[in-house]
Protein backbone atom coordinates (compact mmCIF):
# COMPACT_ATOMS: atom_id res chain seq x y z
CA UNK A 1 0.00 0.00 0.00
CA UNK A 2 1.46 3.53 -1.19
CA UNK A 3 1.83 5.95 1.96
CA UNK A 4 2.65 9.13 2.18
CA UNK A 5 4.06 11.53 5.56
CA UNK A 6 2.61 14.44 7.46
CA UNK A 7 4.40 16.37 10.28
CA UNK A 8 2.43 16.34 13.39
CA UNK A 9 2.13 20.30 14.96
CA UNK A 10 3.20 19.75 18.16
CA UNK A 11 6.19 17.38 17.20
CA UNK A 12 8.66 16.85 14.44
CA UNK A 13 7.86 13.14 14.11
CA UNK A 14 6.31 11.72 10.85
CA UNK A 15 2.99 10.37 10.71
CA UNK A 16 2.25 8.18 8.35
CA UNK A 17 -0.96 7.92 6.46
CA UNK A 18 -2.78 5.04 4.06
CA UNK A 19 -3.06 6.89 0.79
CA UNK A 20 -5.88 4.39 -0.14
CA UNK A 21 -7.51 5.39 3.14
CA UNK A 22 -7.09 8.96 2.99
CA UNK A 23 -8.55 9.15 -0.63
CA UNK A 24 -11.58 7.14 0.19
CA UNK A 25 -12.74 9.55 3.00
CA UNK A 26 -12.05 12.18 0.91
CA UNK A 27 -14.41 11.20 -1.90
CA UNK A 28 -16.95 10.58 0.53
CA UNK A 29 -16.90 13.80 2.38
CA UNK A 30 -17.29 15.10 -1.11
CA UNK A 31 -20.81 14.10 -1.48
CA UNK A 32 -20.21 10.95 -3.43
CA UNK A 33 -22.15 7.95 -2.55
CA UNK A 34 -19.34 5.27 -2.86
CA UNK A 35 -15.49 5.08 -2.32
CA UNK A 36 -13.19 6.11 -5.44
CA UNK A 37 -12.79 3.33 -7.60
CA UNK A 38 -9.32 2.59 -8.12
CA UNK A 39 -7.68 1.83 -11.61
CA UNK A 40 -6.98 -2.20 -11.82
CA UNK A 41 -6.41 -4.68 -14.49
CA UNK A 42 -7.22 -8.48 -14.01
CA UNK A 43 -4.10 -9.09 -16.11
CA UNK A 44 -0.55 -7.62 -15.86
CA UNK A 45 -0.06 -5.35 -19.30
CA UNK A 46 3.66 -6.29 -18.98
CA UNK A 47 6.12 -8.47 -21.35
CA UNK A 48 9.70 -9.55 -20.84
CA UNK A 49 11.86 -8.22 -22.63
CA UNK A 50 13.06 -9.99 -25.99
CA UNK A 51 16.19 -8.32 -26.10
CA UNK A 52 18.66 -6.92 -23.72
CA UNK A 53 17.99 -3.51 -22.90
CA UNK A 54 21.65 -2.36 -24.52
CA UNK A 55 19.78 -3.35 -28.22
CA UNK A 56 16.66 -1.84 -27.66
CA UNK A 57 14.85 1.49 -28.17
CA UNK A 58 13.52 3.05 -25.76
CA UNK A 59 10.29 5.29 -25.77
CA UNK A 60 9.56 7.86 -22.81
CA UNK A 61 6.17 8.51 -21.48
CA UNK A 62 5.45 11.21 -19.22
CA UNK A 63 2.36 12.82 -17.48
CA UNK A 64 4.48 16.53 -17.12
CA UNK A 65 2.94 19.29 -19.23
CA UNK A 66 4.86 21.88 -21.54
CA UNK A 67 4.97 24.95 -19.71
CA UNK A 68 2.52 27.90 -20.84
CA UNK A 69 3.31 31.24 -19.34
CA UNK A 70 -0.28 32.24 -19.71
CA UNK A 71 -1.48 29.72 -17.57
CA UNK A 72 -0.08 31.33 -14.30
CA UNK A 73 2.43 30.11 -11.77
CA UNK A 74 3.79 26.35 -12.82
CA UNK A 75 7.05 26.61 -11.08
CA UNK A 76 8.59 24.27 -8.78
CA UNK A 77 6.18 23.74 -5.32
CA UNK A 78 3.48 26.16 -7.52
CA UNK A 79 -0.16 25.76 -6.03
CA UNK A 80 -2.16 23.31 -8.05
CA UNK A 81 -2.96 24.46 -11.49
CA UNK A 82 -6.07 22.62 -13.14
CA UNK A 83 -5.39 25.29 -16.05
CA UNK A 84 -1.95 23.97 -17.00
CA UNK A 85 -3.72 20.48 -17.82
CA UNK A 86 -3.45 19.21 -21.18
CA UNK A 87 -6.44 16.71 -22.62
CA UNK A 88 -4.72 14.98 -25.35
CA UNK A 89 -1.08 12.62 -25.78
CA UNK A 90 1.22 14.84 -27.52
CA UNK A 91 5.05 14.01 -28.80
CA UNK A 92 7.63 16.01 -29.16
CA UNK A 93 11.24 14.81 -30.36
CA UNK A 94 13.23 13.32 -27.47
CA UNK A 95 16.79 15.02 -28.96
CA UNK A 96 16.54 18.35 -26.92
CA UNK A 97 15.32 18.96 -22.96
CA UNK A 98 12.14 20.45 -23.17
CA UNK A 99 10.70 22.98 -20.14
CA UNK A 100 7.83 20.72 -19.09
CA UNK A 101 6.38 21.61 -15.73
CA UNK A 102 3.97 19.39 -12.99
CA UNK A 103 1.93 22.27 -11.62
CA UNK A 104 -1.21 20.62 -12.82
CA UNK A 105 -0.76 17.26 -10.83
CA UNK A 106 -1.53 16.55 -7.25
CA UNK A 107 1.33 15.52 -5.30
CA UNK A 108 2.80 16.27 -1.92
CA UNK A 109 4.35 19.74 -2.37
CA UNK A 110 5.89 20.07 1.25
CA UNK A 111 7.90 17.06 0.80
CA UNK A 112 8.48 16.47 -2.63
CA UNK A 113 11.79 17.83 -4.52
CA UNK A 114 10.52 18.76 -7.85
CA UNK A 115 12.87 21.78 -8.84
CA UNK A 116 14.48 19.22 -11.34
CA UNK A 117 13.44 18.02 -14.22
CA UNK A 118 15.42 15.13 -14.42
CA UNK A 119 12.52 14.25 -11.11
CA UNK A 120 9.75 13.52 -12.84
CA UNK A 121 11.54 13.35 -17.04
CA UNK A 122 14.37 11.72 -17.11
CA UNK A 123 15.18 12.20 -20.53
CA UNK A 124 19.28 13.67 -19.70
CA UNK A 125 19.69 10.51 -17.67
CA UNK A 126 18.27 8.43 -20.39
CA UNK A 127 20.73 10.07 -22.82
CA UNK A 128 23.56 9.46 -20.96
CA UNK A 129 22.21 5.37 -20.56
CA UNK A 130 22.38 5.76 -24.39
CA UNK A 131 26.06 7.12 -24.70
CA UNK A 132 27.07 4.94 -22.12
CA UNK A 133 25.91 1.75 -23.86
CA UNK A 134 23.28 0.90 -21.48
CA UNK A 135 20.13 1.39 -23.61
CA UNK A 136 20.28 0.86 -26.91
CA UNK A 137 18.49 3.80 -28.52
CA UNK A 138 15.86 6.42 -27.72
CA UNK A 139 12.75 6.73 -29.49
CA UNK A 140 13.21 9.98 -31.32
CA UNK A 141 10.10 11.26 -30.00
CA UNK A 142 8.85 11.24 -26.17
CA UNK A 143 5.33 10.39 -25.42
CA UNK A 144 2.74 12.09 -23.17
CA UNK A 145 -0.57 11.13 -21.32
CA UNK A 146 -2.83 13.34 -19.95
CA UNK A 147 -3.84 13.39 -16.14
CA UNK A 148 -7.52 13.34 -16.42
CA UNK A 149 -8.19 10.79 -13.57
CA UNK A 150 -10.73 8.85 -15.73
CA UNK A 151 -9.95 5.00 -16.63
CA UNK A 152 -12.08 4.38 -19.18
CA UNK A 153 -10.05 7.57 -21.44
CA UNK A 154 -6.65 6.12 -20.28
CA UNK A 155 -7.38 2.49 -21.40
CA UNK A 156 -9.45 3.57 -24.66
CA UNK A 157 -8.02 6.35 -25.87
CA UNK A 158 -4.93 7.54 -24.52
CA UNK A 159 -3.07 3.78 -24.34
CA UNK A 160 -4.07 2.59 -27.65
CA UNK A 161 -2.93 5.99 -29.07
CA UNK A 162 0.48 5.93 -27.53
CA UNK A 163 0.61 2.28 -28.85
CA UNK A 164 0.41 3.35 -31.85
CA UNK A 165 2.86 5.98 -31.79
CA UNK A 166 5.27 3.58 -30.45
CA UNK A 167 4.94 0.91 -33.07
CA UNK A 168 5.07 3.57 -35.91
CA UNK A 169 8.68 4.11 -34.17
CA UNK A 170 9.99 1.07 -33.45
CA UNK A 171 10.24 0.99 -29.74
CA UNK A 172 11.19 -2.27 -27.87
CA UNK A 173 10.22 -0.73 -24.38
CA UNK A 174 8.46 1.54 -22.71
CA UNK A 175 9.23 3.90 -19.60
CA UNK A 176 6.51 5.83 -18.49
CA UNK A 177 7.32 8.30 -15.50
CA UNK A 178 3.95 9.57 -13.96
CA UNK A 179 4.08 11.90 -11.41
Amino acid sequence: MTTEFETTPDTSKRVYLSYIDRTRKHYLKQGFNNPYRWAHHSDSPFTALSKPLSESRLGLVTTAAEFDPTLGDQGPGAAYNNDAKFDRVYTRPSDTLPDLRISHIGYDRQNAQIDDLGAYFPLARLQESVAAGRIGELASRFYAVPTLRSQRLTSERDAPEILELMREDEVDVALLVAV
